[in-house]
């Protein structure tokens, strides 16, 4: 049957794009009006991410239920961890050098006495309390189906595993309940689609919202520091994931063209959790195996945040610079070590690298934990870019472990990256 074009309004990237203009427009001109919209944002944020959970469990655990080697899992895991450490390393060490070369806040000589630390006093209260025993025991859900409810990533990827070695363990006994779980992951897949074409409508009350109750002038202010963001953003999907697509045979730039339509969604909603679901359905249609796919974009939403990484060094050096307070070279290394470890388990909703950087100053107390107020009013543009680069650098990680582990298919991921994403 003949491919039939469709006009490039019907295409959903189109829409989105004429969404997010709108948002800015009705947000720059009616500010009020345009704050009052959170609710369109919020409740396509809220519909997608009530299916996660359920599309997540089913892809996981039909993955593993259907492999003969149970090792494999444990391989699998480890090579993606492994992976997750080099890169976001590389992330956190390219925010630490932008920040000393720009030196983005030199100059503003901010007094900390004049800030009111009240305004990010929940955001410090919160990272005061999240110690690494905390993040450990809260992988493990109270009760089975409240991973299911809670929503939690790695509580469901924790279950799924478990669920999925009982039905392989079960052999053919199993087999049934491979093709209940394979059949309802279909239904929740096709809700997903329906869902998503809602995505115009949340994207243009998401960032009306934005552009209203912060406005442009926001931008201007902090310019420096969001254009160095954005800039080390780029250069590091470029550069560093770039080398790794070119070591796994496949070019960046058409990788980034394939999730077009997955980049402005999260432009939009500022959270790349609201593509989740398809990242996974993309990779397998690049010919991703599914057991790495489920394994890999899950776990990488807590572990793999290479734009939170680059925000949390390169923002603290703007904060030390802001307030005029000398950092040592021990000062830097105690920086990267503490981000190391702070940055995992940030999930990939709006403020989480907020609560992360609040987390990191905590242990610095050098930099005056007041100075958090600077970026108040900026963080949700940043959170943009934050959520763009990570999802990004979730779907290279998983076309690499997929080539480390010898389960990428890539005629299949050639052909379409070269052909390009069909229209949705």
């Amino acid at each position: 049957m003949e491919h039939v074009k469709k006009p490039w309004y019907s295409v959903l990237y189109f829409q989105v794009i004429i969404a997010i203009i709108l948002g800015i427009i009705v947000g720059s001109i009616w500010p009020s009006f345009g704050a009052s919209l959170k609710p369109l944002g919020d409740g396509f944020i809220k519909l997608v991410k009530m299916m996660i959970a359920p599309v997540i469990f089913c892809t996981v655990v039909s993955g593993i239920s259907a492999m003969t080697d149970m090792k494999k899992v444990g391989r699998v895991g480890g090579k993606a961890l492994i992976y997750f450490e080099v890169i976001s390393t590389f992330a956190l060490v390219i925010g630490l050098l932008v920040g000393e070369v720009v030196r983005p806040g030199t100059g503003m000589n901010v007094d900390p006495h004049t800030l009111d630390a009240k305004a990010v006093s929940t955001y410090v209260d919160k990272a005061a309390k999240d110690t690494v025993a905390d993040h450990i025991l809260g992988i493990i859900p109270d009760t089975y189906l409240g991973a299911l409810g809670g929503g939690d990533l790695l509580q469901v990827l924790l279950i799924a595993i478990l669920t999925g070695f009982a039905i392989a363990h079960l052999g053919d006994y199993g087999k049934p309940a491979t093709v209940v779980i394979e059949r309802m992951s279909k239904i929740f897949f096709r809700i997903i689609h329906m869902v998503v074409r809602l995505a115009p409508i949340g994207a243009f009350g998401a960032m009306a919202f934005t552009i209203g109750k912060y406005g442009i002038a926001a931008l201007i202010n902090l310019g420096m520091l969001i254009g160095s963001f954005y800039l080390t953003s780029l250069l590091f999907v470029l550069v560093v994931l770039g080398v790794v697509g070119w070591i796994c045979g496949f070019s960046i730039l058409r990788f980034i063209n394939y999730i077009k339509a997955e980049l402005l969604i999260v432009l939009g909603t500022s959270s790349s959790e609201t593509v989740l679901p398809q990242m996974m359905e993309k990779m397998e249609r690049l010919g991703c195996a599914r057991p790495v796919v489920g394994l890999v974009i899950p776990s990488g939403y807590s572990f793999n945040l290479d734009g939170t990484n680059i925000y949390m060094t390169l923002a603290t050096l703007f904060l030390a610079q802001a307030t005029n307070t000398h950092l040592t070279f021990g000062h830097l290394v105690t920086i990267l070590l503490v981000a190391m470890l702070t940055s995992k388990g940030a999930s990939g909703v709006t403020g989480a690298g907020f609560i992360t950087l609040a987390a990191t100053l905590a242990v610095v107390p050098d930099i005056p934990i007041a100075s958090l107020t600077l970026l108040i009013g900026i963080d949700r543009f940043m959170s943009e870019c934050r959520a763009l680069t990570n999802l990004v650098g979730n779907g290279v990680a998983t076309i690499a472990v997929s080539k480390w582990e010898k389960e990428l298919d890539t005629e299949v991921l050639h052909r379409e990256l070269a052909n390009g994403p069909s229209a949705a």
